[in-house]
């Protein structure tokens, strides 16, 4: 069994609670501040968006200038995944020794140096170089922004301030096909340097930006410096009361009293110890549901071929019948626009209808989507002639598919698992599950050429269709539904991996 003395790394990333004895109203108006704050930090996700998306582009203009293979280009484009997952570990121990504030700051100015040197790149082994650095920038920034933002985020809107990371990526990916295009008119040893390296200028301006940022108040209380916990707890909240309700239950869920002081917290310190061993060894069932619902949203949102799209868009569409590089950058600007409108529109809907009947419902029409691309491309594939409506329907399928992917199961996995996973757990929880998202991206990034080139494109999106309905199966059965779910409700619907409906019903009874 794991120890019972407070875990430490846990409570650093615990999203906002609902204290037993106040109910946040579901009606309460949105902090301001509390939502500045969650912006700024989310804007470091952009970063990571805007690698991928002007990756996706740049490709076509290394290729030609550095004269490489479309090996070296998978490995380029995939490797920037093993770095992050390599950067988000080590992330996670900075951000518990400086908080999360100069871990972001740290994020952005490592993004800026790999930015620079990949910029500057004179030869393939600089460029790798380069891009190792932006990966654990990157993995830095995908840890600690996420992490902040389910810190600072009041209970009323942790749905939706917590998606905001997935905003601020896609709003990133946008942003690289536009310059793509942009910078695709100048010079070929040019035009592919200035789109990589101008991702330096954002990340410097948000290293300096977020230093306006409170500290998160849990990360401060675990330090014992309560009185600047209840200040930033009262800016971010509506009331005092609320402020010191809240304070309190930071610290009885770290396992402390309420009127310990700053000394008790600091001398009573732990460092998760058992919790791997809870996690993975001798795991309760309700722990072990968890794990298997972490892992199973991780593993098929990745598995549905959302890193090809992304990463490939422009190749794709070529496949399609689309032969010009402004009609192929252009094509695949409108992807982005797609993904960024409906990630917005998710948004608005996680509080609302829940999380999950947006999920099913995103995951479904991924399934319809990628049938019919799959088909399209299969007969593109094996016509002589120029199939006009064939070509249409590819674009249209790829938007649609990027659109279903963003309104649901994209914002999805970063809310439900940091919701889902008990306190004592959350932090390498978390951790667990950005490894398999991680490792998954990269695996579909770096093989997607050489696979489509043994199976077909058509044959690859098919087997992209039948992940994601196996997906579609797995989270109709194992996934319970967590909206308006107090965070101990929530640890009861775990336990019976196909049977939670039954304690769903008992929390629903319970809660009329």
């Amino acid at each position: 069994m794991a120890d019972s003395g407070p875990q430490i790394d846990a409570v650093l990333i615990r999203p906002a609670v609902v204290v037993s004895d106040f109910e946040v109203s579901k009606k309460s108006r949105m902090n301001k501040f509390a939502f500045a704050c969650a912006v700024l930090a989310s804007l470091t996700s952009m970063l990571l968006g805007y690698d991928i998306g002007v990756m996706s582009g740049a490709i076509m203009f290394i290729k030609e200038d550095m004269k490489i293979s479309d090996v070296q280009i998978e490995i380029l484009v995939g490797v920037l995944s093993v770095y992050c997952l390599i950067g988000s570990i080590v992330a996670g121990k900075i951000a518990d020794l400086i908080g999360r504030r100069y871990t972001i700051a740290l994020a952005n100015v490592i993004i800026c140096v790999g930015s620079l040197l990949m910029g500057f790149s004179t030869n393939y082994v600089f460029l790798m170089f380069g891009r190792f650095v932006t990966g654990i920038g990157v993995g830095f920034a995908l840890i600690s922004a996420v992490l902040y933002t389910a810190e600072i985020s009041p209970a009323s809107s942790r749905g939706f301030l917590t998606s905001f990371p997935e905003v601020c990526i896609n709003s990133g990916i946008l942003l690289g096909y536009i310059l793509n295009f942009a910078f695709s008119k100048l010079p070929l040893s040019i035009g592919w340097r200035l789109m990589l390296g101008a991702g330096a200028i954002p990340s410097i301006l948000l290293a300096f930006s977020v230093l306006a940022m409170p500290e998160s108040p849990r990360w401060l209380v675990m330090q014992g410096r309560l009185d600047e916990a209840k200040i930033v707890l009262e800016t971010t909240l509506d009331t005092k009361e609320e402020a010191q309700l809240l304070l309190n239950d930071i610290k009885e869920a770290a396992g402390f009293p309420h009127d310990c002081t700053g000394d008790d917290i600091v001398g009573k310190k732990s460092h998760g110890k058992g919790v791997w061993r809870e996690l993975l060894l001798h795991p309760t069932p309700a722990v072990r549901h968890v794990v298997i619902c972490t892992v199973g949203i991780q593993f098929f949102q990745q598995s549905s071929g959302v890193a090809a799209v992304v990463s490939y868009s422009p190749r794709i569409f070529e496949k399609a019948g689309i032969t010009s590089s402004n009609g192929k950058l252009l094509a695949t600007i409108a992807v982005g626009f797609c993904k960024t409108i409906f990630v917005l529109v998710a948004t608005l809907l996680l509080d609302r209808i829940g999380r999950r009947t947006l999920l099913l419902s995103s995951v479904g029409g991924m399934v319809m989507s990628l049938l019919t691309l799959a088909f399209s491309l299969t007969i593109i594939d094996q016509s002589e002639e120029k199939l006009t409506w064939a070509i249409v329907l590819c674009m249209v399928m790829v938007l649609a598919f990027v659109s279903f992917f963003a309104i649901g199961m994209g914002p999805m996995t970063g809310v439900y698992i940091s919701e889902i996973f008990p306190l004592r757990l959350r932090a390498q929880g978390m951790s667990m599950g950005v490894a398999v998202n991680r490792v998954m991206s990269g695996v579909i990034s770096m093989t997607f050429i050489s696979l489509y080139k043994e199976i077909t494109i058509g044959g690859v999106f098919f087997l992209f269709a039948g992940f994601a309905a196996v997906g579609w199966v797995f989270f109709y059965l194992c996934l319970p539904e967590t909206r308006g779910k107090t965070l101990e409700e929530i640890e009861g619907l775990f336990g019976k991996l196909v049977g939670w409906r039954e304690a769903y019903k008992k929390t629903k009874k319970v809660s009329k």
